[in-house]
């Protein structure tokens, strides 16, 4: 008998507020389970669109205070609690995860079992506690330093109960291992390459699009192009926001949050994409080469995987203004404006290189996954259509 629906398949998110990299590899899921049930920390309905959310949310306790959505981070002393007492329903088989955080401690009913495609163990949980802290007042920094203990424990005790793991990069596997004790696969998340045109000229400006909290060290690369007057537009949104205003200066654009058709043009329309921060994959590097355009970042992270050094884009060695500002020198010297890059970063290389990363590749590669360690479960599913 063929399975035309996937009443046995659970999937999971860790929260469901906003919409990026962790979403839309839930996306990819939905695509491959339709008619699954879904759950998660907290769920804001109008940020994530409907089709995603399917038929039926289940979310924890932390839904029922007031504005969780909003202030769900600051709910982290609350976190283990919640997610512990978020279950998968009666008649699961797999749960299929998307996890950042914590939802891999969500309960299952028995005999279930548990697929996690991590994108990263905590970061505040495992290593960069004191990112996550910098201009923390007394109080909630001793409140913070309290939670974590416990919160790593309940997600050390989670992780042993997955049945398997699959990372979205080797750098993330290697975090599985140190962090979890446990080997993981890798199959790389799904980048929606078509969105960008990858042939419009560059114009004369460098671009940033990230969120701006201190780890992703956009400061780097406002001091550098303040010091070096050339132009940058840095599109996105955070705690770091108001620093960066202050230390821009005139070449520097700050643009705050912006809809996707302003960050499509700007991509296009880039000489070259900044990586300065340390990613566990990195879409927006990605979608910049998928864009026709190279990427100048930080040799450290899943920019490792996703960026070929001297083809599509350019590594430097210290995450420092000057640093970064000798590559821009060195990336400058090797494809000058006037030829349009037309020798050196190539648009039709940078192309070749983000079509590696298209979502029909990465549903193909999860359906590969689930069938060759669950024929039990997959044998007879009717995979949909598209």
């Amino acid at each position: 008998m063929r399975l035309h629906t996937a009443g046995f398949v659970t999937l999971a998110n860790h929260w469901l507020v906003t919409y990026r990299g962790g979403e839309k590899v839930l996306a990819e899921f939905r695509r491959l389970f339709p008619s699954a049930p879904l759950a998660s920390l907290v769920c804001k309905r109008g940020e994530i669109p409907e089709d995603i959310l399917g038929a039926r949310v289940i979310t924890s306790p932390l839904q029922a205070v007031p504005g969780a959505w909003k202030y769900y981070k600051a709910l982290l002393p609350l976190h283990p609690w919640a997610f512990g007492r978020l279950a998968a329903p009666v008649g699961t088989r797999l749960v299929l995860s998307s996890d950042a955080a914590m939802v891999k401690g969500l309960r299952l009913p028995e005999g279930a079992r548990q697929v996690c495609y991590c994108h990263s163990p905590p970061r505040y949980l495992w290593d960069l506690q004191d990112d996550y802290t910098e201009g923390l007042g007394w109080f909630k920094r001793r409140v913070f330093d309290w939670t974590v203990p416990r919160a790593r424990a309940f997600d050390h005790e989670a992780a042993q109960r997955v049945d398997r793991f699959i990372a979205n990069s080797h750098f993330v596997a290697e975090r599985i291992r140190r962090s979890y004790g446990r080997d993981a696969a890798v199959i790389y998340p799904p980048v929606a390459v078509d969105d960008f045109l990858p042939d419009r000229p560059s114009g004369d400006f460098y671009l940033l699009v990230t969120q701006l909290t201190p780890y992703k060290r956009a400061d780097l690369a406002v001091t550098a192009f303040t010091r070096m007057g050339k132009k940058l537009v840095v599109i996105g949104e955070g705690s770091e926001f108001e620093t960066l205003k202050k230390i821009a200066g005139p070449t520097v654009q700050l643009l705050g949050r912006q809809p996707f058709k302003i960050v499509k043009d700007h991509f296009e329309r880039c000489r070259a994409f900044l990586y300065p921060q340390i990613e566990d994959f990195g879409i927006t590097a990605v979608e910049a080469q998928a864009a026709g355009k190279p990427v100048i970042a930080f040799r450290a992270g899943g920019a490792l995987e996703t960026v070929i050094d001297g083809e599509t884009g350019l590594f430097f060695d210290e995450q420092t203004p000057e640093s970064l500002a000798d590559a821009v020198r060195r990336f400058e010297q090797l494809a000058p404006s006037n030829r349009q890059l037309a020798t050196s970063f190539s648009p039709a290389a940078c192309r070749a290189n983000a079509e590696r990363f298209r979502p029909e590749r990465f549903r193909a590669e999860i359906k590969a996954f689930l069938e060759t360690h669950y024929p039990d479960l997959f044998a007879s599913y009717h995979w949909p259509d598209r």
